[in-house]
């Protein structure tokens, strides 16, 4: 019988993870997993690599476009790619799409960092470049690596997941402090009020952690705290940007030369 080279479905794929997070596998079933997630990160790496200064917004992909929440994040981001930054997201509907809507609207870049589930995601129409990764732990480096700001939009757990990996990654360190601002003050507010009455009073945060939270509905703070991060590496100029372009040409016109010196030589 033929191999097949039908892809595996979403569900066969889930199902797989589902076996491996149950315990032990067998050993070379592990190392072969390992190998996946190392191919899976050298794709991401190269796909974004002249991603240029980019801000991430994360939120629900449960509000469709007549959704108020929706509309902000369209406004947001539209208004962070008139700075010159690239929209990052996870690629997929709702405040996804919205924000990836936004950076269309006023000509800017924007990225989705799509995930493979069975019953959703597909990539939507606005993104100027998409990567999809079968892995969560993947797209959240990518979603974090290249980015000098994360926006925050009411969501879910996923959503809640990456705010809290983006403020610890801070926290401890582990990357510069750059902003992260919460869209929506009267979804966060319960959430910032157990922050601050809770855990800070119980030690198991500073106030200093606390307080680099920024809660807002105000376009013009998420802009105000990018101007003002010292940890930004600022703006693309258009110099950057027609620099970025040369070095994705130059480097595509490498490419296809040593493809053609390649296939010469065989």
């Amino acid at each position: 019988m033929e191999a097949s080279n039908v892809a595996p479905t979403p569900s066969a794929l889930l199902n797989e993870d589902r076996q491996f997070l149950e315990g032990p596998r067998r050993w070379w079933d592990e190392i072969l997993r390992v190998g996946r997630i190392v191919r899976e990160f050298v794709r991401g790496f190269a796909a974004l690599q002249f991603a240029g200064p980019c801000v991430t917004v994360f939120g629900s992909a449960r509000f469709d476009e007549t959704h108020r929440y929706y509309r902000l994040a369209r406004r947001v981001a539209a208004a962070i790619a008139s700075e010159g930054f690239t929209i990052l997201t996870g690629g997929g509907p709702g405040i996804m799409e919205a924000a990836n809507r936004g950076a269309k609207d006023v000509g800017g870049r924007s990225i989705g960092c799509n995930i493979v589930l069975p019953h959703e995601q597909k990539p939507n129409a606005y993104v100027d470049k998409v990567v999809t990764f079968r892995y969560f732990s993947v797209r959240k480096v990518m979603l974090v690596k290249y980015s000098q700001a994360f926006v925050i939009f009411p969501g879910g757990f996923g959503t809640m997941d990456e705010a809290f990996e983006s403020a610890t990654l801070i926290q401890t360190g582990k990357i510069l402090d750059f902003p992260i601002v919460f869209m929506g003050s009267d979804y966060w507010e319960p959430l910032f009020e157990f922050l601050r009455r809770r855990m800070v009073p119980e030690g198991t945060i500073d106030l200093d952690d606390y307080e680099r939270l920024i809660l807002t509905d105000s376009v013009d703070d998420v802009l105000d705290r990018l101007k003002q991060c010292p940890s930004c590496p600022g703006r693309q100029t258009n110099d950057r940007i027609q620099t970025r372009r040369w070095i994705r040409r130059d480097w595509a016109e490498a490419s296809r030369q040593h493809r053609h010196r390649t296939h010469h030589a065989t």
